[in-house]
C-alpha cells in the first residue's frame, strides 16, 4: 500500500507540476533565450494600402458652398467621420462613404470611376484634388478645393480567446494594445504561438510569433492592419490551472488523499471477498 501510495503521489505531483501556470509562461516584455526567440530588426511601418472592399469617407472642402453641398450631400463633415471611424451603424454607410468595387474603383460624383486600389489615403486624396481642380476650373468663380479621405470601419479581428471583432481607432495600432482591447489573454492562453493571418494583394499569409519576447517591438509583428485576423489557442492538455505552489501542495495533497480513500475501499472489498469467498471453494 505504501509503495502505491509513493507512486500515486510522485504522479500526481508531476501532473500538477506541469499544469503550474508561472510567470515566465505569461509574462510579456521578457529577454530571449533557448525558449523564447529572438527577432530580427525589421520593424516597418508602411501607410495601409486600399483594398478591394475598403469604404472611403471622402469629405470635400470649398469656399463655395455649391460645390461642398454638392460633393457631401449636405452633411456635416466632423459629425459624420467621428461617428464612422467609431464604428457606427452601417446602414449610413451608403450615404457618406464609396466602396471600393471589385475592379478596384470608386465611382466619384462628376468624376465616374477612379481607380484607388493599392493607394494610401493620401494619395487618393490628391488624386481627387487633381481631378476636382481640373474640372472645376471651368466654372465661373472657381474656389480651390481641398478634399479630405478616411477610411472607415477598420477593424480586426479576434479568434480563439474573446473571439470579435474590434474596431481601430488610431492609425498606427500596436499588438500589445490590440490585446489590451480584447482584455488581455487568459492564463491559460497561449502566448508563444499567436498567428497573424493577413491578406496582401490577395494574397494570405500567417504568420507565427512569440508575444513574450521583448524582441516583438523591433519586429515586423509589431504592428496590426485592418482587417487582420490574430489566432489565440489554448495552451494543450490545459483543462485547469494552478498558478501557485500553495495550490500544487493542495491539490495534490487531496489528490492524493482521494486515491488513498478509493484504495482503501477497494482494499477493504478485496479482503472481505477473500475471507468469505477463499480461493478454490
Amino acid at each position: 500500500m505504501y509503495k502505491l501510495r509513493n507512486i500515486v503521489f510522485l504522479v500526481m505531483l508531476a501532473f500538477a507540476l506541469a499544469s503550474c501556470v508561472t510567470a515566465r509562461k505569461v509574462n510579456y516584455m521578457q529577454e530571449p533565450d533557448r525558449y523564447i526567440p529572438h527577432y530580427a530588426d525589421t520593424l516597418s511601418f508602411e501607410d495601409y494600402k486600399l483594398r478591394i472592399g475598403d469604404r472611403l469617407y471622402v469629405y470635400v472642402y470649398s469656399l463655395d458652398e455649391k460645390v461642398t453641398a454638392m460633393y457631401n450631400s449636405g452633411g456635416t463633415g466632423g459629425s459624420i467621420r467621428q461617428q464612422m471611424m467609431q464604428g457606427g451603424t452601417s446602414g449610413s454607410y451608403d450615404l457618406y462613404t464609396y466602396l471600393i468595387d471589385d475592379e478596384g474603383n470608386i465611382d466619384f460624383p462628376t468624376i465616374g470611376k477612379i481607380y484607388v486600389r493599392g493607394l494610401t489615403t493620401r494619395e487618393v486624396k490628391l488624386k481627387l484634388e487633381n481631378e476636382l481642380s481640373t474640372l472645376l476650373k471651368e466654372i465661373p468663380g472657381y474656389s480651390t478645393v481641398s478634399v479630405e479621405v478616411n477610411i472607415v470601419n477598420r477593424s480586426f479581428s479576434v479568434i480563439g480567446a474573446q473571439s470579435g471583432r474590434y474596431m481601430i481607432n488610431k492609425e498606427k495600432m500596436t499588438i500589445f494594445e490590440a490585446l489590451a482591447m480584447i482584455g488581455d489573454l487568459g492564463e491559460f492562453n497561449s502566448r508563444k504561438e499567436i498567428k497573424l493571418i493577413r491578406e496582401i494583394e490577395g494574397v494570405t499569409t500567417i504568420k507565427t510569433f512569440d508575444v513574450r519576447s521583448e524582441d516583438i517591438v523591433n519586429s515586423e509583428f509589431y504592428y496590426i492592419e485592418p482587417n487582420d485576423i490574430i489566432y489565440i489557442r489554448q495552451i494543450p492538455g490545459y483543462s485547469f490551472g494552478i498558478n501557485s505552489a500553495s495550490t500544487v501542495l493542495g491539490v495534490t495533497a487531496t489528490t492524493i488523499s482521494f486515491g488513498v480513500f478509493i484504495y482503501s475501499i477497494v482494499q477493504t472489498g478485496i479482503n472481505h471477498v477473500n475471507k468469505h469467498y477463499p480461493k478454490g471453494n
